[in-house]
């Protein structure tokens, strides 16, 4: 061997405490041993298989690596594992030379002899969990420790053993194959894993097998691809497999490890299988009764396919059965479903025969040899006797009569049948629920359909009723038929003027100026009233303003007759028009046409026509408006003057400060209190024939003057007059107020209180003492006490004050 440390001046050789047997087969198993082989020869193994062929093995060249040692995993011994040794040139022998070793696993996994350099592995190592370690290696002088050559890095290899067996990690698995498919149609490929060395040996070569499935499927041993091995397998005989296959390392060799999966195989459906009638003749039992396009029978075909290869369309190969009856597929039962196209009738034909065929929708052409994808059967349909409604003639009646025709006009008639071979009678009716019954009736026995009263054509000109009619056997047993009756037209309907609104005449129109141009209406059918004539009321005088010109095409134009029109002068005009129809006898209306005047701008577009004709709408012209206007003034002005009259009239009278009277304050109700108080002069109430003097108005300022009021004892006999009956003063008062011009605007309140005359006590008001001195002595109040003291001295103020 060459050296290892080439800088250092190592040489490393590799000892095995085996027989050189071992380390021969070992180093031929080692893709890098650590001798120098000078010729890289591959090596040529042949292996004889069970046939008696010869299989050739060729082994890649690969190169030597030399700083590298190898150590088998699992080692499972006593001793710890050698690895190999490290030498050095400057080792002499002697012991002065000291080998270190570093890195991945130094001193734990590997440990070294420092005096001989061999290498040995203490731990069973597992080369699924680490395929090498990375160490270096030095070697000092034991007594200096200085390093006789640097360090240099080595790899240790753990050498694989065939420790784990194939898995199927994706497993188990599921897979289709159509039916009847070719032998060897590939059907799936699985993929074993093996967790050994794939570079060494034999350890991670898989072959595969088949334990299970045989002889349906068939494995490559190889690739695993799984393929049908047997011909003609057929899905309706048997759709499900189980296969089980077996991948193993060593190459298939006794003592490899071994693992399986499971495989379950689908066969798919093709469309091998024709559809087939459990039957070839069948029977069906239909009355005559059934109605149109309802179904009335079923039958089916069975397709042992799935899915889309067993759709059946069905269809009736015959004319008989064609014309009469109609077949269609349900598609979630896969049924024929028979349906009624025409009506039955047991008295003409009571049998019919149906050739039905039954044929695959989606057909594959590679299965053609298998025969035709469709079947047949024959259905027998029997009619079934029922007794039946009658029959109408017609499926719809179609009458007229003239509007305004008498009760009791005929209209139509209308006839069904018992289609029965007994042919009982038939009675016939109307539908009473119907409007149109109350205008007509009907013969039970004949079916003539009359008049109930005149018919008005503008009011209803079609009417729809409905004809009932039963057998008299069974009455049960109902037949409807549809009956329209038309009321044809009379010239009973005078024509008017079309349209309702007023004729815009302007100001400015001149003479013989078209106005406007007129049309009628005719309420009577357009074959009576396409014609229509007018003209003017030969009754009335000639209209001085307006003329009216037939343009025979059944309009008419309205003519200016004079020049200019004024609104305010006459703004509303009204023209009567007759208008004659073309009918037989002709008819005329006369009808009013209302004519407004308007002012109009230029081209004869109407300028203010539409505010006018607002205050044309309430009766009012502009004069009368103004008339109005000035009214509203008036009035407010007289509602203001009111109320300024009411204002002055709650101001007080001005009365002279030297004119002393009493007042008699009122309280008419209660509540308010003292702002509702009104304060009245009573001067009234005094002695008539006195007050007669001193009487004036209140709502009248009086002339100043002074009166003293005196006690009634001291008053002069020669003022007092003579007592007047209140009851006559109170008329004169009545009389003076109605006659007085000088009244204000307003209602003046004068009251009077009077409570008779003479008192058997006397009075003790001064009010009807005119005199002006007093002769009464109050000197006797002072010996009343001090109570009237101050009462005495007031009336003895008041004595001084009169006598001054």
């Amino acid at each position: 061997p060459g050296p290892l440390f080439p800088q250092f001046g190592f040489k490393s050789r590799l000892f095995f405490r085996t027989s050189l047997q071992r380390w021969l087969v070992a180093a031929a198993r080692c893709y890098g041993a650590s001798h120098h082989v000078p010729a890289k020869v591959p090596s040529r193994n042949q292996t004889k298989l069970a046939n008696g062929e010869t299989e050739v093995h060729h082994r890649p060249k690969r190169g030597w690596i030399w700083n590298q040692f190898f150590v088998l995993e699992e080692h499972f011994g006593t001793e710890a594992q050698y690895v190999g040794k490290l030498h050095s040139n400057s080792d002499k022998g002697d012991g002065s030379v000291r080998y270190i070793l570093d890195g991945e696993g130094a001193g734990t996994i590997f440990i070294i002899d420092e005096v001989t350099g061999d290498i040995h592995a203490t731990k069973s190592l597992d080369r699924e969990k680490k395929t090498h370690y990375v160490l270096h290696a030095q070697a000092l002088d034991r007594h200096t420790e200085e390093a006789l050559e640097p360090k240099s890095e080595f790899i240790i290899k753990v050498q694989d053993i065939n420790d784990n067996a194939p898995k199927f990690p994706d497993g188990p698995f599921v897979a289709t194959v159509p039916e009847m498919s070719e032998v060897g149609t590939s059907v799936l490929q699985v993929t074993a894993t093996d967790a050994d060395d794939p570079t060494y040996g034999n350890s991670a070569r898989i072959v595969y097998s088949i334990l299970q499935g045989q002889p349906y499927f068939s494995v490559d041993p190889k690739t695993g691809i799984i393929r049908t091995a047997l011909a003609n397998m057929d899905r309706e005989a048997r759709e499900h497999y189980t296969v089980v296959i077996q991948a193993k390392d060593m190459a298939g060799q006794v003592g490899g490890l071994s693992g399986s999966t499971t495989i379950n195989i689908t066969l798919t459906d093709i469309n091998d299988n024709p559809p087939k009638f459990p039957q070839k003749n069948y029977q069906l039992y239909v009355p005559e009764s059934a109605q149109v396009g309802k179904a009335v029978g079923k039958i089916k075909a069975n397709d042992e396919d799935l899915g889309v290869n067993a759709d059946i369309r069905y269809s009736i190969i015959n004319s008989e059965g064609a014309n009469m009856f109609s077949i269609s597929t349900d598609r979630d039962t896969r049924e024929g479903i028979i349906s009624l196209k025409k009506p039955l009738n047991y008295e003409r034909k009571k049998t019919y025969t149906l050739h039905i065929e039954g044929v695959n929708t989606h057909v594959d052409p590679r299965y053609s040899y298998l025969g035709s994808f469709k079947d047949t059967a024959t259905l027998k349909i029997t009619v079934g006797d029922v007794d039946e409604a009658p029959v109408f003639s017609l499926e719809h009646f179609i009458m007229d009569v003239y509007e305004n025709a008498p009760s009791g006009t005929e209209v139509g008639g209308v006839t069904a049948r018992d289609p029965d071979s007994r042919n009982s009678p038939v009675r016939y009716y109307l539908d009473s629920k119907e409007e149109g019954v109350r205008y007509f009736r009907i013969d039970e026995a004949s079916g003539v359909i009359r008049t109930t009263q005149p018919l008005d054509r503008e009011d209803m000109p079609w009417h729809n009723i409905t004809v009932m009619a039963s057998e008299v056997d069974n009455p049960s047993l109902l037949s409807h038929v549809p009956v329209t009756v038309q009321v044809l037209d009379v010239n009973d309907n005078p024509p008017e003027i079309a349209t309702d609104e007023e004729v815009i005449v302007c100001e400015s129109s001149r003479p013989g100026q078209v106005i406007q141009t007129v049309t009628a209406v005719d309420k009577d059918d357009f074959a009576n009233g396409q014609r229509f004539s007018f003209a003017l009321p030969s009754q009335l005088p000639v209209n001085p303003n307006f003329t009216l010109r037939d343009n025979e095409d059944s309009t008419a134009s309205i003519i200016a007759r004079r020049r200019r029109f004024n609104h305010l002068t006459q703004e509303l005009y009204e023209l009567p028009i007759v208008v004659w129809d073309g009918g037989e006898p002709s008819l005329s209306g006369t009808s009013t046409l209302t004519l407004r005047v308007c002012p109009c701008q230029r081209h004869g577009r109407v300028r203010m026509c539409q505010g006018e004709a607002f205050l044309s709408s309430a009766g009012l012209s502009t004069g009368a408006l103004i008339a109005i206007l000035l009214c509203i003034v008036i009035l407010l002005a007289i509602v203001v003057l009111f109320i300024t009259l009411r204002r002055s009239k709650k101001e007080p009278l001005i009365i002279s400060e030297e004119d002393i009277r009493e007042n008699v304050v009122t309280y008419d109700d209660e509540g308010g209190g003292e702002e509702d108080t009104e304060a009245f002069d009573i001067i009234a109430l005094r002695n008539p024939a006195a007050a007669e003097e001193l009487k004036f108005r209140r709502d009248v300022r009086p002339e100043a003057r002074q009166h003293c009021v005196l006690p009634r004892s001291r008053r002069s006999p020669s003022v007092e007059l003579d007592e007047v009956d209140v009851h006559e003063f109170i008329k004169q008062r009545l009389v003076e107020a109605d006659m007085d011009t000088s009244v204000p605007p307003y209602d003046s309140l004068q009251t009077y209180a009077y409570e008779g005359q003479g008192s058997p006590t006397g009075t003790v008001s001064p009010l009807d003492s005119p005199g002006t001195q007093s002769e009464q002595d109050y000197n006797y109040l002072d010996d009343w006490g001090p109570e009237f003291q101050k009462l005495a001295e007031l009336y003895g103020e008041a004595d001084s004050d009169v006598t001054t």
